[in-house]
Order: C-alpha cells, then sequence, then structure tokens
C-alpha cells in the first residue's frame, strides 16, 4: 500500500456512528489545538511528523543545479579552488545580482556567495557597509580584491575567467547593450510613472512596444533563439529585467510581452532561456515580482483598465497554472519540494504569522495534507486570513522553485476557502519589512 494511504487511514475519522463531527485535540509544536472535523473519511490534518515522513526531497546545493540556497558552488572541484565570493541579496529580487549570478554558473565558476539586506526590506548588515561603504549590490570580491557595478564586475569577470561566446566588449554586443538600457527606460517610463489619463498610459504603452519591437527583430536576425549565435552574455545583459517587464506589465498594464503573436520571436527566446538549468534555478515568477517591485523602483502603477484588473486577481488569488510566467512543465513530485521547504521554516514560518498560532499550526498542517494527498483538508474556522497572509509571501526562487510555489499557493487557498474569506494583511508597497530576513536566518550584523 502507498505510504500517503497508510496514513491517511491510521489517521481517518471512522467512527460509524459519528453522526456529525470528531473532535480531535492533539498537541503539536506547542500548541494546544481544537479541530472540527467532518464525518466519516475527512482527513485530518497530519502532524508535522507524519508530514515529515512523506517528504521525499533531496538537493546538492553545492554541486547540484543552480539554486537559491546555496552559500559555495563548486562544480566538483576543491574549495581551494575557489577565488570568487558573490555578495547578493538575501531575497534575490535584485536584477543586476541575478546577472553576474548567471555568469558564474554558465561559466562554472567556483564561488563562494554571502547573501546581504536590500534597504527595501531591512537594514543592512554594517559587516557589508565597512566592506562596501554605498551598500549597493551586487559586490563581487575576486582575489580579495572588491568590485561593485553589474557591468564592471562582468568585465572582471571577463578579465580573469573568459567571455561567454561573446564577450562585454564584443563590437556585436554592445548595440545589443544599448538596445537592453533603451527598452529599460521605455518600461520604467509606463511602469513607474502615474499617468493622469489613458491616453498618457496608452502613449507610454506606445513608446515601449515599439522598442520591444526593436528586440523582437534583433532576435529575428540570428538563426537560433538568442540574441547572438549562441547563448552569450548578450543573453545575460537582457535576462534580468525582460523576466521583470514580462511580470510588471501583465499585472499593472494588462500586457502580455511573452505573446507568441505579437513578439513571436521574444517569446522564443524565453522559451529557449528557460531550458537552460542555469537560468531555471534563477528565475523568478510574476507574484514575487509584482509585490517585490514597487519599493524597488518608487513606484508601479496600474492602468486600471479591465485586462490589468483581470491579471491582477488571477496573479494575486489564482488560479496560478494560468498565469503565462513560465513555459515549461512541473517536475514530478514538485509538491515534496515544496513541502520540504516549509519543514525546514516552519517555526519561522508560524512566529512571524499575525495569524493565531494555536489556529494557523493545524491551518498549515491542514493546507500541506491536502497538497501531500490530493485530499481536502478542512482549516480551522478563522484561520483563512493566516493562510492567505502566507501564500502572498511565498517568494521564488528565494523560497523554492516556480512550480513547487504554484502548488503550495493553490493548497495554501484551497484550504483557505474551507474555513472562509478573509484576507490576509495587505502587502505594502513603499516597503517589504514583513520580508526581513532576521525573521527567518541567523543574520551576522557587526
Amino acid at each position: 500500500m502507498h505510504r500517503f494511504a497508510r496514513i491517511l487511514l491510521k489517521r481517518r475519522v471512522t467512527t460509524a456512528s459519528a453522526i456529525s463531527s470528531a473532535f480531535l485535540q492533539p498537541k503539536v509544536g506547542g500548541f494546544t489545538t481544537n479541530i472540527t472535523m467532518s464525518t466519516q473519511d475527512t482527513p485530518v490534518p497530519l502532524s508535522w511528523e507524519e508530514l515529515e515522513a512523506l517528504c521525499n526531497y533531496k538537493s546538492d546545493s553545492i554541486n547540484g543545479p543552480t539554486n537559491a540556497h546555496s552559500t559555495l558552488r563548486l562544480f566538483a572541484e576543491s574549495e581551494s579552488n575557489v577565488r570568487v565570493t558573490l555578495y547578493r541579496d538575501h531575497h534575490a529580487w535584485c536584477p543586476y545580482c541575478q546577472k553576474i549570478w548567471i555568469y558564474l554558473e554558465e561559466k562554472q565558476i567556483p564561488y563562494k556567495i554571502s547573501k546581504v539586506t536590500m534597504f527595501c526590506y531591512g537594514e543592512k548588515e554594517r559587516w557589508y557597509l565597512k566592506k562596501v561603504r554605498s551598500g549597493m549590490l551586487p559586490a563581487l570580491e575576486i582575489d580579495g580584491r572588491i568590485i561593485t557595478e553589474s557591468d564592471d564586475i562582468l568585465f572582471a569577470l571577463e578579465e580573469t575567467f573568459g567571455s561567454l561566446e561573446y564577450g562585454m566588449s564584443d563590437k556585436q554586443v554592445i548595440p545589443l547593450r544599448k538596445l537592453e538600457r533603451k527598452l529599460f527606460g521605455a518600461w520604467c517610463n509606463w511602469l513607474c510613472y502615474p499617468h493622469s489619463t489613458i491616453h498618457q498610459d496608452n502613449q507610454a504603452r506606445t513608446r515601449f512596444e515599439i522598442v520591444a519591437q526593436e528586440m523582437n527583430n534583433a532576435l529575428g536576425k540570428t538563426a537560433g533563439p538568442f540574441m547572438l549565435e549562441k547563448f552569450s552574455t548578450a543573453d545575460i545583459v537582457f535576462i534580468p529585467y525582460l523576466e521583470r517587464m514580462n511580470a510588471s506589465l501583465f499585472y499593472y498594464k494588462g500586457f502580455n510581452l511573452r505573446d507568441p503573436v505579437k513578439y513571436a520571436n521574444i517569446a522564443t527566446w524565453f522559451d529557449a532561456i528557460e531550458r537552460r538549468e542555469t537560468y531555471r534555478g534563477t528565475q523568478s515568477d510574476f507574484h514575487t515580482h509584482v509585490h517585490d517591485l514597487p519599493p524597488q523602483m518608487g513606484g508601479c502603477f496600474s492602468n486600471d483598465q479591465p485586462d490589468a484588473i483581470k491579471n491582477q486577481a488571477l496573479v494575486d488569488n489564482g488560479p496560478w497554472a494560468g498565469i503565462p510566467d513560465v513555459g515549461f512543465q512541473a517536475a514530478p513530485n514538485v509538491e515534496h519540494e515544496a513541502l520540504y521547504r516549509v519543514l525546514r521554516h516552519r517555526t519561522n514560518i508560524i512566529k512571524v504569522n499575525p495569524a493565531d498560532k494555536s489556529l494557523f499550526d493545524p491551518a498549515l498542517r491542514s493546507a500541506l495534507t491536502t497538497m501531500m494527498t490530493g485530499k481536502t483538508c478542512t482549516a480551522p474556522k478563522n484561520s483563512d486570513s493566516g493562510l492567505r497572509y502566507l501564500r502572498d509571501r511565498v517568494n521564488v526562487p528565494r523560497d523554492m522553485s516556480i512550480h513547487a510555489a504554484k502548488r503550495l499557493r493553490d493548497a495554501l487557498e484551497s484550504t483557505a476557502a474551507t474555513a472562509g474569506h478573509a484576507q490576509g494583511k495587505p502587502i505594502t508597497t513603499n516597503h517589504r519589512r514583513d520580508q526581513d530576513p532576521r525573521n527567518f536566518v541567523d543574520i551576522k550584523s557587526t
């Protein structure tokens, strides 16, 4: 018998004489809970120990696929060969950090990772300010020398370790770098400035569409899907902000940059980079980006048109499988990754949630039981806001990969719906101190 079934049979409410409900009062994680379950064949939320027994997820953060949880990457080399330390932000929100991160992974340069807090979600560590007085990210240390500014870092890496097919100063790359900055400017003009009329918003949209078509045309000049003949630095330059443009314009403007008809070459480019393991490990999702960008960009402004309103409801409330933020299918048993990540941080997840802990603990176990067994597990009354608070704060790739996050959000939302319609505390737009990493990791400040 499958181990899911064995656990469920052991934990199922099976009293044939039950008229309406059974009452369980387990002592789990220090909280005494009162859970009212429905009649026969309704699954009881698994205990933390039982959930741990179900979890079948392993990863090698040092030598395995690109991932957001590493502090050391060796690519099967000796740690004595490490010459590089990358200083990037804790949450993997920084676009310029992502650019350096992908280069190091593509070149398989052994490196250490030291994570630093961004101003928008916490206090910058004093040890880092002593090393980099401006506090800016990313920074790179090569053989004891500190370099800041992502372009300067790439130049230094190319000088030390060689270029990735075509280098930053290659005559074919330079005009593409300028095109990326031009597209960035048009995006900011449309997204980050409040337009008083829809006519003004449409003018900004037109300016963006013109430059987006320039990129689409540039991609059409090569035989393959990339900016040049092979995946190169030119693609790495575009990746961070194209990913963020795709998310933010879908949500705030009702616009699809990955439209396979209007921007066929851009859509093909997205598909091609998603086939690279080095990109997938850094890839975020729409929900993460649309809520991490406002405090970084100084604001993101919706045009309040029907398509934007519809997309906002989809990104915030699901179903998340219908969002065009990823083109590849989920790996088998991706829910095991989601479970593993929650189990690893469950104590702090429960601690920082504003909900009543005696309700949220069993509610979270109900959601995880639903996710792992496929059986709807009812959440305690009044636990809905706590589940949705967590649903809204699952981050990709900081917490888990994109499909694992979709699966977890689905489980949190469907379980919350059994308890009610209450939403969690809204996500702020001027800062994200609700995501202060000090709540989850032991951060050295001095």
